[in-house]
């Protein structure tokens, strides 16, 4: 009988160690994923963003935090050109253009950030895109705390309209 009960119990503890966690983030690969510098910048990526846990993800040079996922970045998507019309933001040497997905939503409510904000690196190619929800993500530390990641890949050209400070991320956050 031992025999028997031993192949049933090892299929059962199994699918309930899968169970236990959250499953893999479905996401679509940036254009320029396969970017060697991309895999040097996720490689330093930090296991812990905003107090958040890092998620597997199913897509090559991307990485997900929280549970739901509140934080998701993209390496290899196409980096900006001169000029940009959107302002810049400068946090720990990393060029940043910081946008609301819904300018109408972020225009709604000056006091307090709302609604899904991206932040892409300027000047840097491959660029990182991250995209996050401004009512669970303080986008100040998020950007200083993706910073040394970011920084594995190389800038080749600053911001011109550049601001010197974090006055341009989302209000309250």
């Amino acid at each position: 009988m031992r025999k028997v009960a031993a192949p049933l119990l090892v299929p059962a503890l199994l699918a309930g160690l899968t169970a236990c966690g959250p499953g893999p983030v479905n996401l679509e690969p940036a254009e320029d994923a396969a970017n060697p510098a991309c895999a040097k910048a996720m490689v330093a990526m930090p296991s812990e963003l905003n107090s958040l846990q890092q998620r597997e993800t199913t897509a090559q040079a991307t990485t997900a935090w929280g549970d739901p996922s509140s934080i998701i970045l993209k390496c290899g998507v196409a980096h900006s050109q001169e000029p940009v019309s959107d302002p810049c933001v400068n946090v720990n040497g990393i060029d940043w253009i910081v946008t609301p997905t819904d300018p109408q939503a972020a225009q709604a409510s000056e006091q307090t950030a709302s609604g899904t904000w991206q932040a892409q690196t300027f000047g840097r190619d491959p660029a990182i895109r991250v995209t996050f929800q401004a009512e669970q993500v303080s986008s100040s530390t998020l950007l200083a705390e993706l910073s040394s990641a970011v920084a594995q890949i190389p800038q080749e050209q600053a911001c011109s309209n550049l601001e010197d400070s974090l006055s341009n991320l989302p209000a309250g956050s």
